[in-house]
């Protein structure tokens, strides 16, 4: 399978997606502090964080009998560069632009 076929599908689940961003938000967080406030068993959140580290989008480190998960950015960064930059860079940054001016003259 080619690397960016197994980021595509790890990314393609809603749970894993939750749990990248759980790392995005706080990096270096044990399989505990991940399970904490999820509706998914223990045993089921392992199973993901074993499809992310498959597709390289988690790194571990054991810190003495601590395994510590981080969030890698570069497979993300890679699709990024394949299939949004090189296409769409330009006019995605004008829509995001004009969204954020539509949100703000919304909010005041």
């Amino acid at each position: 399978m080619d690397e960016l076929d197994a980021v595509f599908r790890a990314l393609a689940d809603g749970s894993r997606r939750e749990l990248l961003d759980r790392l995005h938000a706080r990096n270096g967080q044990t399989l505990n502090e991940l399970c904490t406030g999820l509706v998914m068993s223990r045993q089921a959140v392992t199973k993901h964080l074993a499809i992310l580290e498959g597709a390289n989008l988690v790194a571990t480190y054991w810190r003495g009998r601590e395994k510590l998960h981080f969030l890698n950015p570069v497979p993300i960064h890679a699709i990024s560069e394949r299939w949004i930059d090189k296409y769409e860079h330009g006019r995605l940054r004008l829509l995001a632009e004009l969204k954020k001016n539509f949100e703000e003259d919304s909010d005041g």
